[in-house]
């Protein structure tokens, strides 16, 4: 439940924020005769992505004995690849997002109008749809399929609150700082996606486990367990994990530092270089 309530918010948010600067902006430009357009564009959306959800769920009930081991590590791995796409897309747009919907709308009010306008909220929304939706199969496979649903009902919920709250104007919040601290929390949530692919992939003998068991908490903290079942939504936690699992889980971190290392050091050359000439 707090993993789909983290993910619904996070992607909930996003959505929100752009719905709310592109009404923000046809404020501006008294154009409020759009709004209408823009929140058709959103519903059509929600309900594409309705519907993506429910069809991933469908084709993985499809799958039985090894067929479903298969889908799962590759759900897991694939989501984990998106879900770290999208920290770095975010922590690189995050600085620029609002200028360029800005100019996006702005264009579009005064071009095309209203088939730019739908189109311009269809994409934002059904892009943040899409990918949560796929969050949330992973997350299931790990869970309870009713507290994930509960998890996400609110994790939506408050999103749609907070953008709300945001543009209203009534209080601030740091959206750099929620943004960074919620990457870190998805982070964790990758590195559990790519360890327990793997752990599918070593019960189909795709990938060795080298050591069936590195460790064994189950006399301590089981599986089963509430915590152990939270700790499996939130992090991959695995009582009896094998040794390619613990690889992975470690290398994702290795590897996921390295990138933001590799990216730190490419804005710095290019900072340095454009001082250089001014």
């Amino acid at each position: 439940m707090a993993t789909s309530f983290l993910l619904s918010l996070r992607e909930g948010l996003e959505a929100a924020l752009i719905i709310g600067i592109v009404l923000g902006v046809l404020r501006k430009m008294e154009r409020q005769n759009l709004n209408s357009t823009v929140w058709l564009g959103a519903l059509c959306a929600i309900l594409v992505s309705i519907s993506a959800a429910v069809g991933m769920n469908w084709i993985g009930a499809e799958f039985e004995g090894q067929g479903e081991q298969l889908f799962e590590g590759i759900t897991m791995l694939f989501a984990a690849g998106v879900l770290t796409w999208m920290v770095f897309w975010m922590r690189k747009q995050s600085k620029t997002l609002k200028q360029e919907i800005e100019v996006g709308v702005r264009g579009a009010a005064e071009g095309s109008g209203k088939r730019a306008l739908f189109i311009l909220a269809f994409l934002a929304v059904v892009r943040e749809g899409i990918e949560l939706a796929l969050f949330l199969l992973a997350a299931r496979l790990t869970s309870n399929p009713l507290q994930e649903f509960l998890g996400a009902s609110l994790g939506v919920g408050s999103a749609a609150l907070l953008g709300w709250v945001i543009f209203a104007g009534s209080r601030r919040l740091s959206l750099t700082k929620f943004f960074q601290s919620t990457n870190v929390l998805l982070a964790l949530f990758g590195a559990g996606l790519v360890g327990l692919g793997i752990h599918e992939f070593n019960e189909l003998g795709w990938i060795p486990a080298i050591v069936d068991h590195v460790w064994n908490l189950n006399a301590l903290l089981p599986d089963e367990s509430t915590l152990g079942q939270l700790l499996k939504a939130l992090i991959g936690y695995q009582s009896s994990p094998s040794f390619s699992m613990v690889i992975a889980y470690l290398g994702y971190f290795v590897v996921l530092g390295g990138l933001l290392w590799a990216k730190q050091q490419a804005s710095r050359v290019q900072e340095k270089s454009r001082n250089n000439e001014l």
